[in-house]
């Protein structure tokens, strides 16, 4: 059985965010449903696009961005994206501290997704194609991705 060929740093950045996006369209449908089940799905379905988004933006920041900064000239993209980031972490903060959904969750929630489909286009659009003719060994970046991804979604969550 021939082994799979280590997935570059763009490639595990993307399965990331597609996996993401099925999230925030499942809660959407979870929103419109009348199911009394639906409550509590939709604050566990949350809770979890809140923690791969926080793992997403953590290993972002740690590698990615600054090894983007160094390999291209353009890094206008990198300082919007920061911005980005911080926008959706405040909202990851608010849908956290929520004790159960309020009149405004599904809004948080739906901006939330509103904002990381933004950012998503502009990485797979921009950011990633001038990566990968920059030179930059990503297949290296991408072992180290998964590395930190592991170690962070093996951390225990805070209470």
């Amino acid at each position: 059985m021939a082994t799979r060929a280590a997935k570059d740093a763009c490639d595990l950045l993307d399965a990331d965010h597609k996996k993401v996006q099925k999230m925030f369209k499942d809660y959407e449908e979870l929103a419109g449903s009348r199911a009394r089940t639906a409550a509590q799905k939709k604050m566990d379905l949350a809770r979890q696009i809140c923690m791969e988004l926080t793992v997403h933006t953590q290993i972002e920041e740690e590698i990615f961005y600054p090894a983007c900064r160094e390999a291209i000239k353009d890094t206008d993209i990198l300082d919007e994206a920061t911005v980005e980031h911080q926008s959706a972490k405040d909202l990851i903060a608010q849908i956290e501290q929520a004790g159960e959904p309020d009149e405004m969750f599904d809004a948080k929630v739906k901006v939330l997704g509103e904002y990381i489909d933004h950012h998503v286009k502009e990485e797979e659009n921009e950011l990633f194609p001038k990566l990968r003719k920059s030179g930059l060994d990503l297949k290296a970046m991408g072992g180290r991705i998964a590395q930190r991804k592991m170690q962070l979604m093996a951390m225990p969550e805070p209470s």
